[in-house]
Protein backbone atom coordinates (compact mmCIF):
# COMPACT_ATOMS: atom_id res chain seq x y z
CA UNK A 1 0.00 0.00 0.00
CA UNK A 2 1.56 3.75 -1.01
CA UNK A 3 1.36 6.48 2.00
CA UNK A 4 -0.38 8.43 -0.48
CA UNK A 5 -3.37 8.60 -2.26
CA UNK A 6 -3.58 11.41 -5.61
CA UNK A 7 -5.94 13.71 -5.81
CA UNK A 8 -6.91 16.11 -8.21
CA UNK A 9 -7.72 20.04 -7.36
CA UNK A 10 -8.34 22.96 -9.58
CA UNK A 11 -6.72 26.01 -8.53
CA UNK A 12 -7.29 29.53 -10.64
CA UNK A 13 -4.25 31.48 -12.53
CA UNK A 14 -3.73 33.99 -9.54
CA UNK A 15 -3.51 31.06 -7.33
CA UNK A 16 -1.00 28.42 -9.41
CA UNK A 17 1.58 31.50 -9.78
CA UNK A 18 1.25 32.62 -6.47
CA UNK A 19 2.33 28.70 -5.43
CA UNK A 20 5.11 28.69 -8.52
CA UNK A 21 6.42 31.99 -7.11
CA UNK A 22 7.25 30.56 -3.48
CA UNK A 23 9.10 27.82 -5.67
CA UNK A 24 10.94 30.03 -7.33
CA UNK A 25 12.13 31.73 -3.55
CA UNK A 26 13.07 28.47 -2.77
CA UNK A 27 10.67 27.99 0.22
CA UNK A 28 8.88 24.96 -1.45
CA UNK A 29 10.30 22.14 -3.52
CA UNK A 30 7.32 22.03 -6.03
CA UNK A 31 3.57 22.74 -6.00
CA UNK A 32 2.89 19.74 -4.69
CA UNK A 33 4.97 20.40 -1.88
CA UNK A 34 3.34 23.47 -0.74
CA UNK A 35 -0.10 22.04 -1.42
CA UNK A 36 0.81 19.46 0.80
CA UNK A 37 1.76 21.85 3.71
CA UNK A 38 -0.91 23.93 2.96
CA UNK A 39 -2.98 21.18 3.48
CA UNK A 40 -1.18 19.95 6.41
CA UNK A 41 -1.54 23.35 8.39
CA UNK A 42 -5.20 23.59 7.48
CA UNK A 43 -5.52 20.10 9.34
CA UNK A 44 -3.67 21.03 12.22
CA UNK A 45 -5.81 24.14 12.75
CA UNK A 46 -8.26 22.18 12.85
CA UNK A 47 -7.30 18.71 14.57
CA UNK A 48 -9.94 19.73 17.80
CA UNK A 49 -12.75 19.34 15.29
CA UNK A 50 -10.74 16.21 13.75
CA UNK A 51 -10.55 14.79 16.91
CA UNK A 52 -13.95 15.09 18.51
CA UNK A 53 -15.82 14.25 14.85
CA UNK A 54 -13.53 10.80 15.54
CA UNK A 55 -14.52 9.96 18.96
CA UNK A 56 -18.26 10.91 18.57
CA UNK A 57 -18.35 8.51 15.09
CA UNK A 58 -16.26 5.65 17.14
CA UNK A 59 -14.07 5.64 13.64
CA UNK A 60 -10.86 3.82 13.80
CA UNK A 61 -8.39 5.64 12.56
CA UNK A 62 -5.11 4.20 10.22
CA UNK A 63 -5.32 1.72 7.52
CA UNK A 64 -7.04 -1.38 7.82
CA UNK A 65 -6.19 -4.47 5.55
CA UNK A 66 -9.23 -7.52 5.54
CA UNK A 67 -8.27 -10.23 3.25
CA UNK A 68 -10.69 -13.20 2.54
CA UNK A 69 -9.30 -15.45 5.39
CA UNK A 70 -10.34 -12.35 8.05
CA UNK A 71 -13.78 -12.18 6.61
CA UNK A 72 -14.30 -16.14 7.02
CA UNK A 73 -13.02 -16.56 10.23
CA UNK A 74 -16.27 -13.41 10.84
CA UNK A 75 -18.48 -15.57 9.28
CA UNK A 76 -17.61 -18.80 10.93
CA UNK A 77 -18.47 -17.25 14.46
CA UNK A 78 -21.55 -15.60 13.38
CA UNK A 79 -19.80 -12.16 13.24
CA UNK A 80 -20.79 -9.77 11.31
CA UNK A 81 -19.10 -6.01 10.70
CA UNK A 82 -19.78 -2.55 10.80
CA UNK A 83 -16.36 -0.65 9.85
CA UNK A 84 -16.14 3.00 10.35
CA UNK A 85 -13.05 4.28 9.24
CA UNK A 86 -10.58 7.07 9.12
CA UNK A 87 -7.74 6.78 6.61
CA UNK A 88 -8.13 3.75 4.66
CA UNK A 89 -9.73 0.74 4.35
CA UNK A 90 -8.26 -2.01 1.81
CA UNK A 91 -10.57 -5.38 0.84
CA UNK A 92 -8.28 -7.77 -1.01
CA UNK A 93 -8.77 -9.37 -4.41
CA UNK A 94 -9.83 -12.35 -2.99
CA UNK A 95 -12.79 -11.65 -1.44
CA UNK A 96 -15.91 -12.67 -3.11
CA UNK A 97 -18.99 -10.35 -2.69
CA UNK A 98 -21.28 -12.96 -1.59
CA UNK A 99 -18.91 -13.44 1.15
CA UNK A 100 -18.79 -9.60 1.46
CA UNK A 101 -22.56 -9.55 1.79
CA UNK A 102 -22.36 -11.59 4.07
CA UNK A 103 -20.13 -10.23 6.30
CA UNK A 104 -20.04 -6.51 6.24
CA UNK A 105 -22.98 -4.87 7.35
CA UNK A 106 -21.77 -1.15 6.86
CA UNK A 107 -19.15 0.99 5.69
CA UNK A 108 -18.21 4.36 6.34
CA UNK A 109 -15.18 5.64 4.64
CA UNK A 110 -13.45 9.42 5.56
CA UNK A 111 -10.58 8.86 3.05
CA UNK A 112 -9.79 5.85 0.84
CA UNK A 113 -11.45 2.80 0.12
CA UNK A 114 -10.22 -0.04 -1.88
CA UNK A 115 -11.98 -3.08 -3.11
CA UNK A 116 -12.97 -4.77 -6.22
CA UNK A 117 -15.67 -3.28 -8.71
CA UNK A 118 -17.73 -6.05 -7.77
CA UNK A 119 -17.68 -5.96 -3.99
CA UNK A 120 -18.20 -2.30 -4.13
CA UNK A 121 -21.43 -2.48 -6.60
CA UNK A 122 -22.38 -5.35 -3.61
CA UNK A 123 -21.86 -3.09 -0.88
CA UNK A 124 -23.40 -0.53 -2.51
CA UNK A 125 -26.42 -0.09 -0.42
CA UNK A 126 -24.72 -0.70 2.43
CA UNK A 127 -21.92 2.39 1.84
CA UNK A 128 -22.21 5.58 3.71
Amino acid sequence: MTNTEKITINLGPVDIGRIDLLVEQGLFSSRTDAIRTAVRRLLDRHEDIITENRRKQSLTVGALLLNRQDLLKKKEKGEKMSIRMLGALILSEDIEPRLALEVIEKVSVRGVFKASKKVKEALADRII
